[in-house]
């Protein structure tokens, strides 16, 4: 049992490095940022089994920023949207 363990922590490990930094912001903040780039790319995803949740990913001066909500986040016009099945970040 530790040892599947062990290999479970070392494989979300894996996948951290893999994705490099991400930054969980709250949806309000996410909005912000948006404001402050010209033309943002933003990766879209809906979920949820229950209820119905949005996710969206951008990248601002080499981070990546993730944030999840409830309720759509207004988009700037200028956004370019990717849809995705889904978005999945580690840990």
């Amino acid at each position: 049992m530790a040892e599947s363990a062990a290999i479970i922590a070392a494989q979300i490990a894996e996948a951290i490095k893999a994705s490099g930094v991400i930054v969980k912001v709250e949806p309000e903040v996410f909005a912000k940022l948006l404001a402050r780039v010209d033309n943002p790319l933003v990766i879209y995803s809906q979920g949820g089994l229950i209820s119905t949740h949005h996710d969206y990913l951008t990248s601002y001066k080499g981070f990546a920023f993730f944030a999840r909500a409830d309720e759509q986040i207004p988009l700037p016009s200028t956004a370019e949207v990717i849809v995705a099945e889904k978005i999945w970040i580690p840990g």
